[in-house]
C-alpha cells in the first residue's frame, strides 16, 4: 500500500509546473522524445530487443521483461519496463534494492546492468507518453514514499516526465539510491535540470550516457 502522501491528486496540486511562456524549455520536448524514441525503436530496438530477450529467457527462468510500478508526471503511476536482470520469481519479502555482488542478479543481468541495456525497453514508455528520453529517473514507489518526507523539494521531480537517463546519471550518480545523502546529491542535479532543461542539454546528456554505456557502468550492480 502506497502512503496517502503519494496520492497523485495531492502531488499535482503541490508541484510547480515548468513555465508555459513562449521561452518554455519544454515546449518542444515531447517532439524531441518522439523523434529520438522512434529512431531508436526502428534502428536498434527492432533487432536488439529480440536478441536480448532470447538471451534472458535462455539463461534463466522467467519472462524477458520486468514490469514495475513507478511514479511519473504529477505523481501518476505507470508501468515501467526493463529487461529482467534478476532471478525469477523475485523475493516476496520486503522491498530491497539491488546491491553490489547481489546473488539475485543473473550473469546476463549483470552485463545488462553494467551497460545500461536493461533500460532500453523504456523507449516504449517514451512512445506511450509515460516517460521522456531525458529527465529525473523514476524510482520504485517504496523509495518515493521514503524520500517524500526526508528530502525537501523531492516532489518537484514530478513536475516533468521521468527520463530513461538524466543529468544526475550523466554526472555519475548511479547505483543504489537508498542512501538519503546520495539521493540529496541526485536531487540537486534533478532540480537544476528541471529549471534549465533545453534540447541542447538533452542532446549532451544523451551523448554522455552513450559514452557511459560503451565504457560500462562501474557503479551498476
Amino acid at each position: 500500500m502506497v502512503s496517502n502522501a503519494l496520492d497523485p491528486h495531492r502531488i499535482k496540486a503541490r508541484v510547480r509546473q515548468p513555465s508555459t511562456s513562449a521561452v518554455n524549455p519544454y515546449k518542444y520536448k515531447r517532439l524531441f522524445d518522439l523523434v529520438v524514441a522512434s529512431l531508436v525503436t526502428l534502428l536498434i530496438l527492432s533487432w536488439l530487443m529480440p536478441v536480448i530477450s532470447l538471451l534472458v529467457v535462455l539463461t534463466s527462468r522467467g519472462p524477458a521483461i520486468f514490469r514495475q510500478t513507478r511514479s511519473g508526471l504529477n505523481g501518476q503511476h505507470f508501468t515501467c519496463y526493463k529487461f529482467r536482470t534478476m532471478q525469477w520469481p523475485a523475493s516476496k519479502g520486503p522491498f530491497r534494492q539491488v546491491s553490489k555482488d547481489d546473488s539475485r542478479v543473473t550473469a546476463v543481468g549483470r552485463i545488462l546492468r553494467r551497460t545500461n541495456l536493461d533500460e532500453i525497453p523504456q523507449f516504449i514508455n517514451v512512445l506511450r507518453g509515460d516517460m521522456s528520453v531525458v529527465g529525473p529517473r523514476p524510482h520504485p514507489i517504496q523509495l518515493d514514499a521514503q524520500f517524500w518526507f526526508s528530502l525537501p523539494g523531492y516532489l518537484h521531480r514530478y513536475s516533468v516526465r521521468p527520463g530513461i537517463t538524466g543529468l544526475a546519471q550523466a554526472r555519475g550518480c548511479r547505483g543504489e539510491t537508498g542512501n538519503p545523502l546520495k539521493m540529496k546529491h541526485r536531487l540537486m542535479y534533478d532540480q537544476f535540470y528541471i529549471r534549465k532543461a533545453s534540447t541542447r542539454m538533452d542532446i549532451s546528456i544523451c551523448l554522455q550516457t552513450l559514452v557511459t554505456m560503451l565504457k560500462g557502468n562501474t557503479d551498476a550492480f
